[in-house]
């Protein structure tokens, strides 16, 4: 059970759906006040008002995080609202597919900017606030892509989703002094808005492949954050959590 986030406030990047929607859900339930980020102003309305319809303890930032400009508004932004940054999600990703020789300077680009530029920019952004708390918390939302698999199409996905970890690794040491804790989820294959729409052989078969007999949900790497988030975990940096149902152990394909 995780304990109460009661009077903190946390950032969630990539906030109004899928696994950022879970984590804003549960931080929420737990008693902290949230900030929801994203690029698109009416998903984050929408999102913001279904979990709080008081709108008293939920923020919906619309920016851009690949910038340092729109990651400074964030942390400005909630700062004003809420008078700190106590914990920050880094959840926001894009996965645009492109194998090798599709590949492109502007593919590289795109996919960096996101996943590892907006990663680095915002915690620099909020880092004064998470050590002036003296307990800030850092969880990353990266992947068992890239860190532990590969999957065709994903290469530069991956590469990003590894750097994450090695930014995670590092930046957990130069925190540590001043009590902040930096650590990583990385989910398996999750079941969100966008599943409905695959081809439901693919996700038949990507459900067998997976040891518990089911996709993950939002909830389940929302819980894993939360216990990050958390006091129970202010002895716990620098760490990877895979929350994947078992899919990276079978020696074999699981059938």
């Amino acid at each position: 059970m995780t304990s109460s986030l009661r009077g903190r406030t946390a950032v969630v990047t990539g906030g109004a759906t899928g696994i950022g929607r879970g984590i804003a859900e549960r931080l929420l339930g737990a008693g902290a006040n949230v900030v929801i980020v994203g690029r698109r102003a009416e998903s984050l309305a929408a999102a913001a008002e279904a979990l709080d319809p008081s709108g008293a303890r939920v923020l919906a930032r619309a920016a851009d995080i690949s910038g340092r400009d729109g990651c400074h508004a964030v942390a400005r932004d909630a700062v004003e609202r809420f008078g700190t940054i106590d914990i920050l999600c880094l959840n926001a990703g894009i996965y645009p597919a492109a194998r090798l020789g599709e590949i492109t300077e502007d593919h590289l680009r795109e996919v960096a900017a996101t996943n590892l530029f907006g990663t680095v920019y915002l915690l620099q952004a909020c880092e004064a606030e998470l050590i002036r708390g003296g307990r800030g918390r850092v969880v990353v939302t990266s992947s068992i892509t890239g860190p532990v698999t590969g999957y065709p199409g994903w290469s530069v996905y991956g590469a990003s989703k590894a750097a994450q970890l090695g930014f995670v690794r590092s930046v957990a040491l130069e925190l540590a002094p001043y009590g902040v804790t930096v650590n990583a989820v990385l989910p398996g294959k999750i079941e969100i808005e966008a599943t409905s729409e695959q081809d439901p052989d693919y996700v038949a078969r990507a459900t067998r492949a997976i040891p518990v007999g089911r996709l993950g949900t939002p909830r389940d790497v929302a819980a894993a954050v939360a216990f990050l988030a958390s006091e129970d975990a202010g002895f716990i940096t620098g760490q990877s959590l895979v929350v994947d149902g078992g899919q990276v152990l079978p020696e074999t394909p699981y059938l």
